[in-house]
């Protein structure tokens, strides 16, 4: 059960932060009053989810023959980094994180896992991260906090005023119809 005062801060932030996301209709498809429309992707952006997932295969190809790439330090080398930084140890981290054990060794053995967004946010809330912090370890695994889903909103609210208790991020989420933080 989440605390009244906080439910309605946190309703205020999100009306004012949140941006909803507007699906336009795709002219040549038939509609239909039980499909909801889908947000459509432009040329430019097709283009460049092509060429990352060749690029992802290319550096998952690279990563198991031991050839070098110039590439930014991944999730999994951030991660553990900060886990190292902050003293604690692996298990106090996932654990907080709300995180299998095998989550968590498969990000440990593979240096180019890619986490749900809801676990990347997960062990953000477990390190305690600031809100740039938090943004550089998503940006790690290729997602970014948005104001257009009312999930990175409501993750925000609570790391910009430094409440990091993830039972109590997940309620709110929970109250408000959201994914929860974690994943087993």
């Amino acid at each position: 059960m989440i605390d009244k005062i906080l439910l309605e801060e946190l309703k205020q932030y999100i009306a004012g932060n949140w941006e909803e996301e507007i699906f336009l209709l795709d002219e040549d498809e038939p509609q239909h009053p039980f499909l909801s429309p889908k947000p459509l992707m432009s040329l430019g952006a097709y283009a460049k989810l092509s060429s990352a997932k060749n690029e992802a295969k290319m550096e998952e190809a690279c990563c198991d023959m031991d050839i070098p790439m110039e590439l930014d330090e991944s999730f999994s080398e951030m991660l553990l980094r900060k886990i190292d930084e902050s003293g604690k140890k692996d298990s106090e981290v996932y654990k907080a994180a709300n995180v299998s054990k095998q989550v968590f060794s498969n990000i440990r053995s593979n240096c180019l896992y890619v986490p749900s967004k809801t676990t990347a946010l997960a062990f953000a809330v477990a390190l305690q991260l600031d809100l740039e912090e938090t943004k550089e370890l998503l940006e790690r695994a290729g997602y970014a906090l948005s104001h257009s889903y009312k999930l990175d909103v409501i993750v925000e609210y609570f790391i910009k005023n430094q409440k990091y208790d993830i039972d109590e991020i997940n309620a709110a989420l929970y109250e408000f119809d959201q994914k929860l933080l974690g994943g087993k």
